[in-house]
């Protein structure tokens, strides 16, 4: 679990596919890494990935061919800046909203437009998640906790002050950039508990 506020700019050293696997083995150069226990999740991106190594101010992280495929992990080269987020603790103060690091889906960056020292980001994703997207609601762009300005069936935009623009990678992005989205877990929970029972329209039909 985690809340979307990143900790920290990590680095990839690494982005190796397992020898006879699907698999692959991201290593990040973090600033935490000395302090993390093998199994800790850690917030990459918005994915959750677990370490299973810790070297040299890096920790090892395998990921999944299914994990490939939902998110960017795979385009991860070396050098590559990444956002990272530790797992809360009980103490932990809930700045952003309850993350999971289970993306959902990849968004790609439409337009950026720039309004004094504020940046506007509209974000086109596909139209089936648009149930999730409310304006004011909160989702994760890339491991960031952001609240929803505007929405439509295919984009949505957000609006990056200057510290979320300097201490992530939010800087670094550019048209077309491929990026992970997580939606906010609530809306998930409430369309599946609501599933079993017809809506008001439904029943007059």
């Amino acid at each position: 679990m985690f809340t979307g506020i990143v900790e920290a700019i990590g680095r990839v050293r690494a982005n190796e596919r397992q020898v006879g696997g699907a698999s692959r083995r991201l290593v990040v150069d973090a600033p935490f890494a000395t302090s993390l226990t093998l199994g800790e999740s850690v917030s990459v991106n918005g994915t959750c990935l677990t370490v299973v190594q810790i070297t040299d101010q890096a920790f090892h992280a395998d990921v999944s061919p299914t994990t490939l495929e939902i998110t960017t992990m795979g385009d991860l080269k070396p050098n590559r800046t990444v956002n990272l987020e530790r797992s809360v603790t009980p103490a932990t103060r809930l700045g952003g909203h309850w993350v999971l690091g289970h993306v959902d889906t990849q968004g790609t960056v439409a337009s950026i437009e720039v309004e004094g020292d504020a940046h506007h980001i509209d974000i086109r994703y596909p139209k089936e998640y648009s149930r999730w997207v409310l304006p004011q609601g909160s989702l994760t762009l890339d491991g960031v906790s952001l609240t929803i300005v505007e929405r439509s069936d295919h984009n949505v935009k957000v609006t990056i002050i200057p510290h979320t623009w300097e201490h992530t990678i939010i800087h670094d992005w550019a048209i077309h950039t491929r990026i992970n989205i997580e939606f906010d877990v609530l809306g998930k929970y409430v369309e599946h508990l609501l599933a079993p029972y017809p809506t008001s329209r439904e029943e007059h039909v």
